[in-house]
């Protein structure tokens, strides 16, 4: 995964570039690139039938302000679009006040994310989302972005306009916080969301 990582790092300033002049097939690649991380990043926001929507108008948004991405400000293109999906989440939570943060019901299909445990996958993306319900805002959102939108430190100190080191350090304290309120049962699989 780290291989296409790089790949993906050496391509996409490139198709960035060619978004800004117009180009719509390059940002359908800067799509197919964020899509998975972005949607991730919302489905553990909100209700799904919501989360599609708002993937939807981040994307759309995104293209929108493509032309104010400035490269030479030093923020990676992941880490502006992550802006935009907080800020996308945020309003909908302004406008929507009526829906759950996590869903009771939400199912991850990627078969990396299985929790591989004896109490079943379900059972345990449930007792993980009431936990986190537990945790300050900063703390979830760091756990969501490193954990569901698979940022690394970098770009989620651009996106929470924190330096790399305090989003270690407040990583560490949310994990610490979270296994804190994980019932007692469930602390044995810590190495799963382990830093």
């Amino acid at each position: 995964m780290e291989g296409s990582i790089d790949i993906q790092q050496k391509v996409l300033p490139e198709y960035v570039r060619r978004a800004k002049e117009g180009d719509t097939e390059s940002f359908a690649k800067i799509y197919d690139m964020f899509f998975v991380q972005v949607y991730r990043y919302t489905a553990f926001r909100v209700p799904k039938e919501v989360a599609e929507d708002l993937v939807a108008d981040i994307f759309v948004k995104a293209w929108e302000k493509l032309h104010t991405y400035q490269e030479r400000k030093n923020v990676p293109f992941g880490a502006w679009l992550f802006r935009i999906a907080r800020h996308t989440v945020i309003d909908a939570y302004r406008t929507h006040r009526g829906f759950d943060e996590v869903p009771e019901t939400l199912v991850d299909t990627d078969v990396f994310n299985r929790a591989d445990t004896k109490l079943g996958r379900d059972e345990m993306l449930s007792i993980v989302n009431r936990s986190l319900d537990t945790l300050p805002e900063r703390y979830r959102e760091i756990l969501l972005l490193s954990y569901m939108a698979d940022l690394p430190h970098t770009e989620i100190a651009r996106v929470l306009r924190l330096t790399e080191g305090a989003v270690r350090i407040l990583k560490h304290r949310a994990l610490k916080k979270l296994e804190d309120h994980l019932p007692e049962n469930i602390r044995e699989y810590r190495a799963v969301y382990a830093v």
